[in-house]
């Protein structure tokens, strides 16, 4: 488990195919900036933008991990070299300062906007629509691994728009501050929202279901 709260800005410095089949996944190679490398052994989770991963080699300012093919499907910017957000995982009796955050990523989001106001930033992200549902006013949701807070919800035709008021902070001290229309995001919905949605469909027959 994660909290959503940035422990440090990483990059991506190598992408490795772990073989020639279509189906293979890549070893990433990770220059762990501030991340405290000195609390990290090997098969420990770390949030990669987001994303669970377990580390599997690591020095004193780096660290490696495998991805499958599953999860470079499933997500987006682990596959290239580029800077990343960190987050090792939760221990009890840390602080849970964003949400609990699972690392397991729900669905890959589009920027729609990214912009100053005042002396914030606006960031309206469309996320595909099955997950608009799980999306609600004052309600979290992890974006490439950090915990925010929903300001508006629309539905669309194609999907559904969520704004975000970022603080200067959040945008120094993430990788969000790269973002610019276009740019797609990992997007991790509430645990909570989960469990819920699972609560209230559950024994209900889809029609696609062939019973």
């Amino acid at each position: 488990m994660f909290t959503g709260i940035v422990e440090a800005v990483g990059k991506i410095r190598s992408v490795t195919p772990q073989g020639q089949d279509k189906n293979a996944g890549v070893r990433l190679e990770i220059d762990a900036g501030d991340l405290p490398m000195e609390k990290i052994r090997v098969g420990d989770s770390v949030a990669i933008n987001g994303a669970c991963m377990t580390v599997v080699e690591r020095t004193d300012n780096r660290f490696k991990v495998d991805v499958s093919r599953e999860s470079l499907d499933r997500t987006t910017g682990l596959d290239k070299v580029h800077e990343v957000n960190l987050e090792k995982a939760l221990a009890l009796g840390d602080m849970l300062g964003g949400h609990l955050v699972s690392g397991h990523v729900d669905g890959v989001g589009t920027v729609r906007r990214f912009a100053p106001v005042a002396e914030s930033w606006e960031l309206v992200v469309e996320a595909p629509a099955v997950l608009g549902k799980f999306l609600a006013y004052k309600g979290s949701v992890a974006v490439d691994g950090v915990s925010l807070t929903v300001n508006k919800v629309q539905d669309t035709e194609t999907g559904c728009l969520f704004s975000i008021n970022l603080i200067p902070h959040t945008v120094e001290v993430t990788t969000l501050r790269n973002l610019a229309e276009g740019s797609e995001v990992n997007l991790e919905i509430d645990l909570i929202a989960r469990y819920v949605e699972r609560m209230l469909t559950a024994g209900k027959i889809s029609p696609d279901s062939g019973r």
